[in-house]
């Protein structure tokens, strides 16, 4: 069987990362997109605030194309011994047709409203996450567009993670993803 690269995708502090998190305790590898900007960022000496790696993901875009950032996961997708391989993060229809050479993509959007997003983002404590409106609506801006809206509107499938609990969240999305592996 060819891999099942089943990427998450949705605006900031929708759920993405609680989905995968989750779904490594089930067995699946899972690949976090922002962590190679991370990396990157770290490599440059670069602080891993939202402004700085902001520009460092459209930096490498502009650089090496939309799809640059899928490009820099894709050896750690070739590693993986695991059939089902989670990405945290997909941004752009470009990354997503990089990572089509590597196996069977499948999108799963996660939606949650302004408001529900803003709260996960100020108690999510990483020293990207913005923690003022202002930040906020600058981050959302700024995923559409490298083309985030494109990715939701493609998925296979969606959950809204409005009034779920962690818990049903993750054992929602294991469901949608083990329907895909049948």
């Amino acid at each position: 069987m060819e891999k099942l690269i089943v990427c998450l995708t949705g605006m900031p502090g929708a759920g993405k990362s609680t989905i995968a998190d989750g779904l490594k305790s089930k067995g699946y590898d899972v690949i976090n997109m922002g962590n190679v900007v991370r990396t990157e960022a770290k490599n440059r000496n670069l602080e891993p605030t939202g402004p700085n790696l902001g520009k460092l993901m459209i930096e490498l875009r502009e650089k090496n194309g939309q799809g640059a950032i899928a490009e820099l996961v894709v050896p750690q997708i070739e590693n993986t011994k695991s059939k089902v391989v989670i990405i945290d993060g997909i941004r752009s229809n470009a990354e997503i047709e990089v990572l089509r050479k590597h196996g069977t993509v499948k999108l799963l959007a996660i939606h949650a409203s302004t408001n529900t997003r803003f709260g996960f983002l100020k108690n999510r404590g990483r020293s990207d996450d913005p923690q003022t409106k202002e930040n906020f609506e600058e981050r959302d801006n700024r995923e559409i567009g490298v083309g985030i809206s494109n990715s939701i509107a493609l998925s296979d499938e969606t959950i809204s993670n409005n009034n779920l609990t962690k818990d049903e969240l993750i054992d929602y999305s294991f469901k949608i993803i083990e329907s895909w592996i049948k």
